[in-house]
């Protein structure tokens, strides 16, 4: 008998209706995420690249956020899960997170990346206790930050090692940097490396396209520094503890749902076995969120 494959999973997404006073990340230049972005937008684009379901991660701090994500992942096969928000250094963090009651709700997450001081966030007891109570109870937090704040996340991520943790767009390298200097490049892998040495760490590839200058338009160049970030990525983390995620609709700034999953595809044909791409499509964001096949 032959073993079931894994679903193909795009691990990180975002969907929104869309208000400026919500999402003011949204700024000059990015008119095309300034209107709403849901389900049935999304949907014939995961389809079109045979993908089954997608993980939806919360793009706005506010319990709001995680009652609106997880009310479309009710009506909704094609949400496998929701990473919502919630605000970890509160006393009432378990009564709150009780309350959802709701098996699609793997994790949390918030946007480290726009604190003003990280590392003073990353130390401060009442988050690092929310962290551990959330690792208690099985839930995975993904972690999103900026290269230069990769120093404070890996002492967090030692921390807490009870359960996954999820580095969301492979510490987000400085991949404008890359055309100007190797130093940039060299780097940013040296982070990821001592982030990969611990081994309840995850890593979604995601995101990079962003990372690059998309005002400008992506060049050959830019999509080979993106590939130069996705071996490095299999380099220190191997094959098992990466997942894919588009980072839809945010990828669109710089390349359509299609682009962003063939270069991955075609990198992953290149580099991985049957049963590594498997695991990139779905199989280790099943294992690593609990998703049930």
């Amino acid at each position: 008998m032959s073993k079931k494959k894994p679903p193909r999973i795009d691990a990180h997404q975002h969907f929104w209706r869309y208000r400026s006073e919500d999402y003011p990340w949204i700024g000059a230049g990015m008119e095309l995420l300034a209107q709403d972005r849901l389900p049935y937008q999304f949907q014939p684009l995961l389809e079109a690249q045979g993908l089954h379901a997608s993980i939806a991660v919360q793009a706005r701090a506010g319990r709001n956020e995680t009652a609106f994500l997880l009310d479309l992942a009710r009506q909704d096969r094609c949400i496998a899960g929701v990473i919502g928000w919630e605000d970890m250094s509160s006393p009432a963090l378990a009564d709150q997170v009780g309350q959802w009651e709701h098996g699609k709700l793997l994790g949390f997450r918030h946007q480290l990346q726009d604190e003003d001081d990280t590392a003073g966030l990353l130390t401060q007891p009442a988050f690092n206790a929310g962290i551990a109570w959330l690792q208690q109870q099985r839930y995975v937090y993904d972690v999103l930050a900026h290269e230069r704040q990769l120093p404070a996340v890996r002492r967090f991520c030692a921390r807490h090692d009870r359960h996954w943790l999820v580095l969301d767009h492979l510490g987000k390298p400085a991949l404008k940097e890359f055309r100007k200097s190797k130093a940039a490049f060299a780097r940013w892998r040296g982070e990821l490396r001592e982030l990969a040495a611990m081994p309840h760490l995850t890593c979604k590839i995601s995101g990079l396209v962003t990372e690059a200058d998309w005002l400008r338009g992506l060049s050959p160049m830019d999509y080979e520094h993106i590939v130069w970030c996705l071996d490095a990525a299999l380099e220190a983390f191997g094959p098992q503890r990466l997942m894919f995620g588009s980072d839809w609709p945010v990828c669109l700034l710089a390349a359509s749902y299609a682009r962003v999953t063939t270069v991955v595809g075609q990198w992953a044909q290149q580099r991985l076995s049957p049963s590594e791409q498997d695991a990139l499509w779905g199989g280790t964001a099943a294992a690593c969120y609990g998703i049930a096949a």
